[in-house]
């Protein structure tokens, strides 16, 4: 990947790109120096004003060719682009991408191992190591979630100032939990995510809060997912304090009631939990789960760039990098599959993709852009 100097409005990402990428608000008439790769020798002006991280062209593109970026197509032209004009959705269409998948051609050779690295985490009982130690909220379904949220804005600060081993009450709320079919695969899927948030190593404890009248019963959580509360903080034993802690606002007579005794029962555990303290953890043990937060014309040159630099770090050290939102590859899975380890591999990645394309498509929507506000 190449740079134009410190001076230049612009980047260039790679050789055979036919843009550059505006690293700072470039006004109408600015002189941009791009003679590397396909640029023009001697540069050229901006014909128009180019926002911050946005693309120009560097050279005419005709109608119907690629437009590159990081040297890979991203688009056609759906006009005639000259020399310095703006490069964006009004000149520009995703077209059907002919993806070479190329099954492992490229796949890289491991990286040189990273040793006795080690970070301060929380080992739990069950094995796991976490890097925080919370209280959760598990709101069965969504008709328990503001109750949930009050309960953990009763613990500011000052609450937690005499157990500075625990990093915070975490209200665990979603949208779901009811109008499903009883033991039906939503209800299932449910199930699985709240157990995985009860179980998760970061979770030193937790409470289970419902409505009382869902599809989605505590006690369903509780009896068909194994949960045991506080087994997560090494060295606890089965006993009294080992049984999970359902709570229905129903039961307890209103939302009020409910938020007050949940507070009172948080109390009673924050002793316990306390008692987790940091320890020395291999960095192997670590997961590292990858998110979009609200792409934009920077992110492929600042953030992206920079965790796959720190994905690359943690998996030489034995770690693992988990990509948490496979639809936002779509368009570049082909990059991916040339790097799988097997077709096999690769296959099941072109196969998420294809589903993820049907599933939008049921809805009228597609994937190849980003809904996001961000």
């Amino acid at each position: 990947m190449n740079s134009e100097s410190a001076f230049s409005p612009c980047l260039r990402l790679h050789d055979d790109d036919n843009i550059v990428v505006a690293r700072v608000e470039v006004p109408a008439g600015t002189s941009i120096p791009d003679g590397a790769g396909q640029g023009t020798p001697g540069g050229f002006t901006a014909s128009e004003t180019i926002g911050l991280g946005h693309k120009v062209a560097s050279r005419p593109i005709a109608v119907g060719e690629p437009i590159r970026k990081y040297g890979q197509v991203i688009g056609y032209s759906t006009e005639p682009i000259a020399t310095g004009q703006w490069v964006h959705v009004h000149n520009v269409e995703p077209g059907d991408l002919d993806l070479d998948y190329a099954f492992s051609a490229d796949v890289p050779a491991p990286p040189d191992p990273i040793t006795d690295r080690t970070f301060q985490g929380y080992r739990r009982a069950d094995g796991k190591a976490g890097t925080r130690n919370y209280l959760g909220i598990v709101s069965t379904v969504n008709c328990s979630a503001t109750a949930s949220k009050y309960v953990a804005r009763a613990f500011d600060e000052g609450l937690l100032e005499d157990y500075p081993n625990i990093d915070g009450i975490v209200p665990l709320v979603h949208q779901g939990g009811c109008a499903m079919q009883f033991g039906g695969d939503d209800h299932q899927q449910l199930a699985r995510t709240l157990a995985g948030f009860a179980k998760h190593p970061n979770i030193g404890g937790y409470l289970v809060l419902g409505l009382g009248c869902e599809t989605g019963q505590g006690s369903f959580l509780v009896d068909n997912h194994g949960l045991v509360q506080l087994q997560g903080l090494e060295g606890a034993t089965d006993g009294p304090d080992a049984a999970s802690l359902v709570m229905n606002i129903q039961d307890e007579g209103g939302v009020r009631k409910t938020v007050d005794r949940a507070v009172g029962v948080l109390k009673d555990m924050l002793p316990e939990v306390n008692r987790a303290s940091r320890t020395k953890i291999p960095v192997s043990e670590l997961i590292l789960g990858t998110e979009c937060g609200g792409s934009d014309g920077n992110s492929g040159v600042t953030a992206n760039p920079a965790v796959g630099v720190a994905s690359d770090l943690l998996v030489a050290a034995g770690a693992t990098s988990i990509l948490g939102e496979t639809p936002e590859i779509y368009g570049g899975e082909h990059l991916l599959t040339r790097r799988a380890q097997s077709r096999e591999v690769g296959e099941k990645l072109v196969a998420l993709i294809d589903w993820w394309k049907d599933y939008a498509a049921k809805f009228g929507a597609e994937i190849n852009n980003n809904p996001s506000v961000g």
